[in-house]
């Protein structure tokens, strides 16, 4: 699961009954226990399997420089929400955080603030809904220099277990250039602003090793999260911010296009990541992970475009042929996730794709218009359309 840092989401029942309760301690207490369980869960991240045998001091100090940044992304995030409502004198709470210890990889599902009353315009919902990814993005950004500007030699890697391979060839080479792990090692998308820093730094990386640079994977979790609320669909941050700068109408129609692209991702990653597998236990196997594809697909469409079959027909048969294309395209040749189907499950359950009307539409000022179109850089900046690259 995600983390939860959009605002006005529909929460489950234990947060709602926190948020009634409104109580200084309890949002002290969560976030502790946060705290607690984001470092644990960074040690099996960023300190596990050193060659030397256990060093537990050495997990905690390693997985702290995970924490500490990860959740200062968090806090950003949630606060610029919080101080943009006080700003507006919109009631609100304090941040929540969501500890998942043992369950989740990174040990939270977020955090979330819940406003007590309806934001009455689109300009007071605009600042609220961009004040949270600005910060959090600011936050992030700094988190990746700083990684990558303290980053250490290649050879730093000597010190992790189960890298043998790698090993001989740092031994050898002294560089992760021309080396290809053997297997299917947990991959971490590119992004374009990710990309971009790696390639200013000597000594990056490659993604299949970069979460034992704790400032990095936390920089980069940063990245992610901020893409994900930008999505302008329905009540995301980015949802916000699009109803705002475009209106309900086009919302609509770019929300549609946006959740068309990621069940695009989905399908695509779906066909990838299982299809291999289902043609390994059966001839046919190929066939039916298609058949589960055009299922999910017009499943998705017609909730997106019926019941009017004029108009789900055509997108249906559009997003096959293109799904079928997507090795033939080299630029479309590395993307897609079967994740982001899951995603559309909780934005078209819960998060909905259209934003419901404000009691006063408030035309943005040129300050502000400039603002959202920054924002769309930012989601651009951030967005990786294969954020894990997984394989059965």
């Amino acid at each position: 699961m995600e983390p939860r840092t959009s605002i006005d989401t529909p929460q489950p029942a234990a947060a709602k009954i926190l948020v009634r309760a409104g109580r200084p301690w309890v949002h002290g207490l969560l976030f502790v226990l946060t705290f607690l369980s984001v470092t644990y869960a960074g040690m099996s991240w960023v300190g596990r399997d050193l060659v030397h045998g256990p060093d537990w001091w050495g997990y905690i100090r390693d997985s702290l420089h995970f924490s500490i940044p990860f959740l200062a992304f968090l806090t950003a995030h949630e606060f610029g929400h919080y101080f943009a409502a006080r700003w507006h004198r919109v009631r609100t709470t304090l941040p929540y955080y969501i500890p998942l210890p043992f369950l989740s990889p990174i040990g939270t599902l977020g955090a979330v603030i819940r406003i007590r009353e309806a934001v009455p315009d689109s300009r007071k919902l605009f600042d609220i809904g961009i004040a949270g990814p600005l910060a959090g993005f600011l936050v992030a950004l700094g988190t990746l220099l700083y990684g990558f500007f303290t980053l250490p030699p290649p050879t730093y890697m000597l010190q992790f277990g189960g890298h043998e391979e790698l090993h001989r060839h740092l031994l050898r080479y002294g560089t992760f250039a021309g080396y290809e792990p053997s297997g299917n090692p947990l991959t971490l998308g590119q992004t374009p602003l990710y990309w971009l820093l790696s390639r200013l730094f000597e000594h990056a990386p490659p993604m299949y090793e970069m979460y034992h640079y704790p400032y990095l994977f936390a920089g980069w979790l940063g990245l992610f999260f901020t893409a994900l609320n930008l999505l302008p669909v329905g009540q995301l941050d980015g949802g916000h911010i699009a109803y705002a700068l475009l209106g309900g109408a086009r919302h609509g129609r770019l929300a549609r296009l946006v959740v068309l692209g990621l069940l695009y991702l989905g399908g695509v990653g779906l066909i990838r990541e299982l299809g291999p597998a289902l043609y390994a236990a059966h001839s046919w196997g190929a066939i039916w992970v298609w058949v589960l594809w055009i299922l999910i697909a017009a499943y998705f469409v017609y909730r997106l475009y019926g019941p009017d079959w004029g108009n789900v027909l055509p997108v249906l048969i559009l997003l096959l042929v293109l799904t079928q294309m997507a090795d033939w395209i080299p630029l479309l040749a590395s993307w897609g996730y079967s994740g982001w189907l899951l995603w559309i499950v909780l934005l078209t359950a819960l998060v909905r794709v259209d934003h419901p009307p404000v009691l006063y539409f408030v035309p943005l000022d040129p300050g502000r218009r400039l603002l959202g179109w920054v924002s769309l850089v930012i989601f651009l900046l951030c967005f990786s359309p294969t954020p894990f690259n997984v394989a059965l």
